[in-house]
């Protein structure tokens, strides 16, 4: 109440008659009614929604990726592979990590592919499928090693670490095609209370650079590792995260981006960032 007096110092009340002709929403204590007034196109009706969809419920968001799969035990990127045994054990720990945190109405949500709704089954309790939270689509470059795209398609691995957030898989995505893809889940993680996300790196990617107010530049190289929950608590202006590992080992899949990224670089410098797999 005291900053909402110091506020009148500076600012003044719109009035419904006498800016009649302005575009607002107004909101009551923080959701309890809303005034809308002239909301002209998509970009002022998107904000009204985000801002009619947020409120200050206690809560936390917790994303993780599904347990360790058959491909990233290969080095091997997208495809639909099912869960390793590491992943599958991880799945079993990720069931005693939720039951132990004893999370009110928590809600469950998985992409629709095989590897996350398989580390969901083993919570037995009920979860949304969501074909926005698939992975990345890599296209033509769907199911190879980074060692095979830089022998079939250097210039474009080559583009790729030039850019990694506004560069597309040739027939698949980007980064920027993902972000505007999962829009939804994003609105709708903010209506949300409890939500546990089953995801994938690029996936969990987006979703934390939304929540930590990460830019497109650090966005792609964000540290997403497998069998780790990522805890985030919204709080005052911004949230609060805690890493969580869940004890079972498995493959890295994080690659740095490269010193050099020039597309005549020798396959030596391409492939110096890319993690250990079999």
């Amino acid at each position: 109440m005291n900053r909402i007096e110091c506020y009148k110092n500076s600012y003044e009340t719109l009035d419904e008659n006498f800016d009649k002709d302005l575009s607002y929403i107004k909101i009551m204590d923080v959701g309890r009614s809303y005034l809308v007034n002239r909301v002209m196109d998509h970009i002022q009706s998107r904000i009204v929604y985000y801002l009619m969809n947020i409120h200050v419920t206690p809560r936390s968001i917790y994303l993780c990726r599904h347990g360790e799969s058959e491909l990233n035990v290969l080095g091997r990127i997208g495809g639909d592979p099912g869960l390793s045994l590491r992943g599958k054990e991880f799945a079993k720990n990720l069931a005693q990590f939720i039951n132990d945190q004893n999370i009110k109405d928590l809600k469950v949500w998985t992409s629709q592919m095989k590897r996350t709704i398989q580390t969901a089954e083993a919570l037995g309790v009920p979860y949304e499928q969501w074909k926005v939270l698939n992975e990345i689509d890599a296209g033509v470059c769907e199911e190879m090693t980074y060692e095979e795209i830089q022998e079939h398609h250097p210039m474009e691995f080559a583009l790729r670490d030039q850019d990694k957030y506004r560069y597309r898989y040739p027939k698949g995505e980007s980064y920027e095609d993902l972000v505007q893809r999962l829009e939804p889940v994003i609105m709708e993680l903010e209506r949300q209370e409890n939500v546990l996300v089953i995801c994938h790196q690029a996936v969990m990617r987006c979703l934390l650079a939304y929540f930590l107010d990460k830019t497109a530049e650090e966005l792609p190289y964000l540290k997403c590792p497998l069998h780790t929950v990522l805890k985030l608590t919204p709080v005052a202006y911004g949230c609060k995260l805690e890493s969580i590992f869940l004890n079972v080992e498995a493959v890295n899949t994080h690659r740095e981006r490269p010193e050099n990224v020039d597309v005549s670089r020798p396959s030596v410098d391409a492939l110096m960032t890319v993690p250990a797999h079999l």
